[in-house]
């Protein structure tokens, strides 16, 4: 039988696994075999998230955590490691869009830009930072993955300070594939395209663009946090051993049409 996708004895670390795309990476991973660790700033969220994660019988850790505090990352991080023993996946998926609707990139404040790249991509960087020590210490492997979105590819008018966080993650996710590929550890990005979660309702809610965008979506439909589960556990178990440094967009066909 194959079975490079059973997960059983490994841990995932999902940040911003409360909801969202998050939430659909975690289901996905405990119900083959992962235990897992979310983490998230809303308490609620994560308690809600982690009555549904035991339900699949694994082990499920859920933490608030800012991941745009450095302090913070590391100590959930160690309190990870004690309660779960390891961390064999990691998913830097936490993060945050912009404020101020249409605003022109010329209004944007210093303030703002900093916001975003706080937690996009200085919270990337502090939580991979803590997981590939981890990984190459232990020995034995592990995988990062960072989400990051179709900003980092398309111009993104009036969104910038995220489309360059988006941006920045896939470099960084290059980087450490290259660096650490000697220590079995691999490294991957995601980016979705247009997906039901509490980011993107006020957007997909608005039915101007709901009536120009969704026709350019050749699949028809907007994404949904489900349709993460399958790359989470590929990119998680052995059948992507050799697959590192890549980006998997997943987006319906939006890109391309």
């Amino acid at each position: 039988m194959y079975s490079p996708f059973d997960l059983t004895g490994k841990v995932a670390l999902i940040t911003g696994g409360n909801s969202g795309i998050g939430l659909g990476m975690a289901r996905a991973v405990a119900e083959a075999g992962a235990n897992v660790a979310i983490w998230g700033t809303n308490a609620a969220k994560n308690a809600a998230a982690k009555a549904e994660l035991v339900l699949t019988g694994r082990k499920v850790l859920a933490l608030e955590c800012d991941v745009s505090d450095e302090r913070a990352v590391e100590a959930a991080f160690a309190q990870t490691l004690r309660e779960l023993g390891r961390v064999d996946g990691c998913f830097a998926n936490a993060g945050v869009t912009g404020r101020g609707g249409s605003a022109s990139f010329f209004d944007m404040t210093a303030d703002e830009w900093r916001r975003v790249l706080k937690v996009n991509l200085d919270g990337a960087f502090f939580t991979f930072r803590a997981a590939a020590r981890h990984m190459v210490e232990r020995g034995g492997g592990g995988v990062l993955v960072g989400t990051a979105s179709l900003a980092a590819i398309e111009g993104a008018a009036r969104n910038q300070h995220y489309a360059a966080t988006k941006g920045g993650l896939i470099s960084m996710i290059r980087a450490l594939a290259v660096e650490f590929a000697r220590y079995g550890v691999r490294a991957n990005a995601i980016l979705p395209g247009w997906i039901e979660t509490d980011m993107t309702a006020n957007a997909i809610g608005n039915d101007k663009f709901a009536r120009n965008v969704l026709p350019r979506i050749p699949v028809r439909r907007w994404g949904r946090a489900a349709d993460f589960g399958g790359i989470a556990v590929y990119l998680m178990s052995s059948a992507s051993s050799y697959h590192t440094g890549d980006t998997f967009l997943i987006d319906g066909g939006y890109a391309l049409f």
